[in-house]
């Protein structure tokens, strides 16, 4: 088993004031039994705080479907037939099981207050997919208690925002966009949105980029 760290996506644009801090999403894949993707959102304030994620949208190619669920709702077995999102479902820390959230950990003992905005239609978070409309994301999630700060940077500045899980044999790829709202976390401040890409690559494909950029500077030097 192994951890590649992607570098963060470029920005498709921020949106609000000039201080905005929203810097990107970054990701980091584990591959293993299965492919495993943790997206986070990364920040320049100490105290920046996410409320949501929303408008999740499949770019060009790209599908918001075939994720690996493994979770209480589908009693642990790995399947893309059934489960949930919801990360309170969680069977055990590091499980290959896809979720998402707003920060928080794992499991019904952690008390994660991430819920699904109306996007997600009647089901709510337990489907295997993602919905997507036909130009624009509908789907989102946010933290029903932010008071809890729930969605605050961690040291590093980042915040998780879902884990994702493919087959390895699903070699497709696929990059999405999303927006973020957050603020810096006092009561009453100022929400701010920021926008950007973030891609899942097959470890095949990130291992390409890897040799390609050997050989560009093998060329140069």
């Amino acid at each position: 088993m192994r951890n590649i760290v992607l570098a963060s996506a470029a920005l498709a644009g921020i949106v609000a004031s000039a201080n905005a801090t929203f810097t990107g999403y970054s990701v980091v894949l584990t591959s293993g039994a299965y492919n495993v993707y943790r997206v986070y959102g990364n920040f320049s304030g100490a105290t920046d705080t996410v409320l949501n994620a929303f408008q999740i949208h499949a770019q060009a190619g790209s599908s918001l479907q075939g994720f690996v669920h493994a979770d209480a709702l589908n009693g642990g077995v790995p399947s893309t037939a059934a489960g949930t999102w919801n990360p309170q479902f969680v069977l055990a820390p590091g499980a290959a099981d896809s979720f998402v959230c707003i920060g928080g950990g794992t499991g019904f003992a952690s008390g994660n207050s991430t819920n699904g905005d109306p996007g997600w239609g009647a089901a709510g978070l337990n489907q295997t997919g993602i919905p997507d409309g036909a130009t624009a994301g509908v789907a989102g999630w946010f933290n029903s208690n932010p008071p809890n700060l729930q969605g605050r940077v961690n040291a590093q500045g980042q915040v998780l925002l879902g884990q994702f899980v493919l087959a390895t044999n699903d070699t497709a790829g696929r990059t999405f966009f999303m927006k973020v709202g957050y603020n810096d976390g006092i009561a009453g401040s100022p929400v701010q949105f920021g926008e950007g890409l973030f891609s899942l690559p097959t470890p095949g494909a990130v291992a390409l980029l890897g040799l390609a950029g050997l050989v560009g500077r093998r060329r140069r030097a």
